[in-house]
């Protein structure tokens, strides 16, 4: 391929929402894409996406997606020309890059020297320094013997952070806030690096007591480098990102100009070609300041963040991979290069922030997002989340024309985000943006950690959300058709039985003539709900019902924070059940079926006859495994709420005979 001509056709390495973000890029371009996919992944969205797609074996990462190899092989057997290896897996690995390169194909990022240079965090901080890089103060130095190590952390002066120098993710590293905790967070320190990169070497620096961590963007042609301003990602927890920003609130232009300065000579110091990203962590006790910011580290590929940088400048920044992977020069000069306006992303995932953040998995029975805003997903409604790999569901990015309405364009686009069957962080995002600290643009990376309470605590669904939930359960919640043949039954009661966080509650729905509902909890505690149609759907005491979606007998309403319920059918416990020996009616209505008879013996959930209200069916199931004692009602016949209709053996009835 000549020297600056595009590729026909390039393979993605990788899978999920960045696998889809490439492959859309790419489409875009005319190029062709090939995917890749392990055992799981064979009918995930970015197969589905891409032209042509690869098998690279079973489920775990090392089976598959770190698998180069077959990766080359591949690349190789469909004609591509070109790997572009999205983020994580493969993306930072020298010797995956230079056997490429032997196989005569292109990687579309930076070569394997940079990679190198910047992968030991202290080799890395020695050549900033030569390059004129702020660093934060502290020991990257090869003699790495506990005592030696302590003696640095003296001379830096306490608090000290431990980091691997082989580390990421937030893995080997430990804050030390006194001498006497060193030796045992050290040791700590060590084992888990070890563990997660095979290198225990440390690193000890200053810690910054109100760290704000902001990065530039760069992008370079192996000997030039422009910036694309800067993100600020100081909403972490457990040191993983969780909401990002462009540009970084409270940023001056004299200390935007220091930072991206120095960005940019990072990437030329190292020859950097491709995208790049240059981690600050900066002091913010007394705002952003022109000589209070040092290099942390630099990322050698694409960002997860990285759309909120594309929003703000109008650049594709895959595009200019592939291009300047292709050969080109820089795409533009950096006088072409301006901020408009504001964009914050929100990371949604799979995981139960209630329960300290715990990865999910689960099918993604509704998946919806509200219009205006930009989502990147690898994943549709009906996928399954696969415990194997990253539980990210999506990347959300709101953007306007300042950082206010950017920030309200995302709370109302988490608020209209829908998502069932799977638990999810939806909840704790959109509390953590309405953050008043946040809102104000008073962000440090403890900000989470200091509010976790508050911005974690799962809600109880009040009795509006009990109310509605228990007209789903009814099916009443479409609009309200005309009543006939039920007026021995005006208004007509029934009886809904809902769990919700360990709690049953009984929930009364009163239907009238005129098509309204009154719906109250059966012990009374709370006042009846009013629910009408109106011409935008059903109001409950005025206020608009909130969206749903129901799976079998689970109920999920939307709107901020999902609540779940489950409708508990009639025999499957509670009071309706009496004990489990009585089958009684949930609500007045038309007893259509009977499928068991006196003395046969039934199993746990099965069917035992269908009640007929309001047009809907009602299957009634025996509450245990047991012997029917007696049927107390004729099919045809009509039935009172709480009549009894099936009756079984008294559990003990077998032992005293």
């Amino acid at each position: 391929m000549a020297e600056g001509q595009l590729f026909t056709k390039i393979l993605i390495a990788n899978r999920g929402e960045i696998a889809c973000r490439v492959i859309e890029s790419a489409r875009a371009m005319g190029i062709a894409t090939v995917a890749v996919h392990s055992d799981v992944d064979a009918e995930a969205r970015h197969v589905a996406l891409a032209d042509e797609a690869v098998s690279l074996g079973g489920a775990r990462p090392d089976e598959s997606y770190l698998r180069g190899d077959a990766i080359i092989a591949a690349a190789r057997a469909t004609g591509a020309q070109a790997v572009h290896p999205g983020y994580g897996f493969l993306s930072e690995n020298p010797d995956f890059v230079e056997a490429l390169e032997d196989a005569g194909l292109v990687f579309i990022g930076p070569s394997a020297k940079a990679i190198r240079s910047m992968g030991l965090k202290g080799a890395a901080k020695a050549l900033m320094e030569e390059a004129g890089v702020p660093v934060v103060p502290g020991y990257h130095g090869a003699e790495q013997s506990d005592a030696h190590l302590a003696v640095e952390a003296e001379r830096i002066g306490y608090p000290v952070l431990l980091k691997a120098v082989a580390g990421g993710g937030g893995k080997g590293m430990r804050r030390v806030d006194a001498p006497a905790d060193f030796s045992d967070a050290l040791a700590a320190a060590k084992a888990e690096a070890k563990g997660a990169f095979g290198n225990d070497e440390m690193l000890v620096e200053k810690y910054i007591l109100s760290p704000r961590h902001v990065e530039v963007q760069v992008f370079g042609d192996g000997t030039r480098a422009v910036h694309l301003f800067e993100r600020d990602c100081s909403l972490q927890r457990r040191h993983q990102k969780v909401i990002e920003e462009a540009p970084a609130p409270g940023m001056s232009e004299e200390v935007r100009a220091a930072m991206t300065g120095a960005a940019v000579r990072a990437a030329e110091a190292i020859g950097y070609k491709g995208a790049g990203t240059i981690e600050f962590i900066a002091d913010g006790s007394e705002g952003l300041h022109a000589d209070g910011f040092w290099f942390m580290e630099m990322n050698t590929r694409l960002q997860v963040e990285h759309p909120v940088t594309e929003a703000i400048t109008g650049v594709d920044l895959v595009e200019w991979q592939i291009r300047v992977a292709a050969g080109e020069p820089l795409p533009c000069a950096q006088a072409d290069l301006a901020i408009r306006g504001h964009a914050v992303e929100a990371r949604l995932y799979a995981e139960d922030a209630a329960a300290g953040f715990l990865p999910a998995t689960g099918r993604l029975d509704r998946l919806a997002f509200p219009a205006g805003l930009r989502v990147d997903t690898g994943v549709r409604e009906g996928d399954e989340i696969s415990p194997h790999y990253d539980p990210m569901i999506a990347k959300v990015i709101a953007q306007g024309p300042t950082r206010d309405v950017a920030l309200a364009r995302l709370e109302a686009g988490l608020r209209g985000t829908e998502v069932a069957g799977s638990v999810t962080n939806l909840g704790f995002l959109e509390r953590l943006v309405a953050q008043e600290d946040f809102r104000a643009g008073e962000v440090d990376t403890g900000l989470i950690e200091r509010h976790q309470a508050a911005l974690c605590e799962a809600p109880v669904a009040d009795a509006a959300a009990l109310a509605w939930a228990a007209m789903i359960a009814l099916d009443l919640a479409g609009a309200p058709a005309p009543r006939r043949g039920f007026t021995l039954w005006a208004p007509l009661r029934r009886i809904v039985t809902l769990a919700h966080q360990g709690e049953t509650v009984e929930i009364a729905v009163e239907s009238r003539d005129d098509g309204s509902h009154v719906i109250t909890p059966v012990d009374g505690e709370d006042r009846p709900i009013e629910a009408r149609w109106q011409a935008d759907g059903w109001r409950l005491d005025g206020q608009r019902a909130p969206g749903w979606h129901r799976e079998g007998q689970r109920i999920t309403l939307f709107g901020g924070w999902p609540l779940e319920m489950e409708l508990i059918l009639p025999g499957q416990g509670g009071e309706a059940a009496a004990g489990g020996d009585v089958i009684l009616a949930p609500m007045p209505g038309l007893v259509r079926a009977i499928f068991t008879s006196a003395g046969e013996t039934v199993a746990a959930g099965q069917r035992l006859a269908i009640l007929e209200a309001m047009k809907m069916e009602h299957a009634l199931v025996a509450p245990r495994d047991g012997i029917v004692a007696e049927i107390l009602t004729t099919e045809g016949g009509q039935v009172d709420a709480g009549a009894a209709l099936i009756r079984l053996e008294a559990e003990d009835a077998g032992d005293a005979a």
